[in-house]
């Protein structure tokens, strides 16, 4: 194998979100039932999306990182992909202009301009309340649970279980 047959058999499938439909992407996200972090960042069902701007999106469109794909109304599978795409041609603008036409020699996922993602205890830049964030696996989901879980604050597995009745269940609780 060649040049672009070598790249396409690499290619797990997943949707272009710059280039479907809302119908497409309403289609893809609720034929799974998994929370849409894993959604969004598993590459079979959109490409290009990890960790970092899957926070980013989901701070943008004030959805919890645990929603369920297929439970979403059509009106929060609208946002969702109106998000998806803002977020990504933002990014890749501000990368593209940081880089200044040279290939980027410091490759990360944590950037100062991020809202969310890497911003654990900072302000949230849309309303203030700091941001939270959930351990799990090699990964972590960074969210603010004023805009995007109603102030539930989401449990995380170990330390929820260590604080049993003590962890605290929304923002307020944390005064």
């Amino acid at each position: 194998m060649q040049g672009a047959d070598a790249l396409q058999a690499l290619d797990p499938g997943g949707l272009e979100i710059l280039d479907c439909s809302t119908d497409e992407f309403a289609l893809r996200l609720r034929s799974i039932n998994h929370t849409l972090k894993r959604s969004l960042t598993d590459q079979r069902v959109f490409a290009g999306i990890g960790n970092a701007y899957s926070d980013e999106i989901l701070l943008h469109a004030k959805l919890s990182p645990f929603k369920m794909s297929s439970k979403l109304t059509d009106e929060e599978v609208g946002r969702l992909l109106t998000s998806c795409q803002t977020v990504v041609v933002e990014w890749v603008e501000l990368l593209r202009a940081k880089a200044k036409g040279k290939f980027p020699t410091k490759v990360t996922a944590f950037h100062d301009e991020m809202a969310a993602h890497g911003k654990y205890r900072q302000p949230c830049s849309v309303c203030g309340s700091p941001i939270h964030r959930i351990v799990y696996a090699e990964n972590e989901a960074n969210y603010c649970a004023s805009c995007q879980t109603d102030g539930r604050l989401l449990a995380d597995r170990s330390l929820s279980r260590l604080l049993k009745a003590n962890w605290p269940k929304r923002v307020e609780d944390l005064e």
